[in-house]
């Protein structure tokens, strides 16, 4: 982090179930008296203090708790582990629809916010990709800074769709991405022949979404020069939409911190680049037709519906 921070980066997205409570930790050890240089983004709603031991391995979800009382006492929790009097940006951790019509949990924020201890809050959909609905009635129904989804140049849907209701309403809601390169395929690396191993999520994955994916990478190597990697590549993409307020790679090791935080400052995609891969997505990129798998609420609520 302090190599991050001395590279540029000083945007750091945290959630208090991270470790349970140990991302908030080593963020106020990494910056003990840079309190006015960075940006902290956390998140709450899982109740890891009563069942942070029953997570286990992988990305199994643990039970939430969004009412009022248990959003207070996260983000105290959060503030004294963070060791500071302000929390940037605090966002709602993978919420369903139910929180975004319970009005009480909003009040919650808007005194959070009231009282100086949050600045600004917003939502992060997950765990997995979709979410549409639940990501367009917030932007909708509620004034959320930002929004936190799965986007990047091979997984546009519901991304996409989620940040033109932001414009079509005039709403000036912002977006933090995650998974910014498709699960590490945007860095170009993988080949055919990969293997992961069994711990890691992406083995549970069918092949075909490996031997495709790289297909569909080497219609893209287009975007490397000797000025930009294509990892470099995948996030100017993100960056040429203003409504993205940041992106949120992953990153294993310094070799990747460099490359990433180098980003901005490498050769800009052109008109022409961009335009490229908006038609290779729009054709998958010569292949047939996919059939995605989301999660969350894809198609438009029968009590939302009624209403409009």
């Amino acid at each position: 982090m302090n190599e991050a921070f001395d590279l540029g980066i000083t945007l750091f997205d945290a959630a208090d179930t991270y470790g349970n409570g140990l991302s908030e930790e080593l963020i106020a050890k990494a910056f003990p008296r840079q309190r006015d240089e960075i940006v902290i983004a956390t998140k709450v709603g899982y109740d890891f203090v009563h069942h942070g031991e029953a997570r286990g391995r992988g990305q199994r979800e643990i039970p939430q708790d969004f009412s009022p009382a248990a959003i207070e006492a996260a983000t105290d929790a959060a503030l004294k582990r963070l060791k500071t009097d302000r929390i940037d940006l605090l966002q709602l951790h993978n919420i369903r629809m139910e929180q975004v019509y319970d009005d009480a949990l909003w009040k919650t924020l808007e005194k959070l916010k009231a009282s100086g201890k949050i600045r600004y809050y917003g939502i992060a959909l997950g765990p997995a990709i979709g979410w549409l609905y639940e990501g367009v009635n917030c932007i909708r129904e509620r004034n959320v800074t930002s929004i936190q989804h799965i986007y990047n140049m091979l997984e546009q849907h519901p991304g996409r769709a989620m940040q033109d209701v932001g414009t079509e309403t005039g709403k000036d809601t912002m977006f933090l991405i995650r998974v910014t390169h498709s699960s590490g395929m945007l860095e170009g690396k993988y080949t055919a022949d990969t293997v992961f191993p069994p711990t890691d999520h992406r083995s549970h994955r069918p092949r075909s979404w490996l031997l495709n994916g790289v297909k569909k990478i080497d219609k893209l190597r287009f975007l490397e020069n000797s000025e930009r990697t294509l990892g470099q590549a995948a996030l100017l993409w993100l960056l040429a939409d203003d409504r993205v307020a940041s992106t949120l790679p992953n990153i294993y090791n310094e070799e990747q911190l460099v490359e990433f935080a180098k980003a901005p400052d490498s050769a800009p995609l052109t008109p022409d680049d961009l335009g490229r891969i908006d038609n290779l997505y729009s054709e998958n990129f010569g292949l047939p037709p996919e059939e995605p798998k989301f999660k969350g609420t894809m198609e438009l609520p029968k009590e939302t519906t009624a209403a409009a």
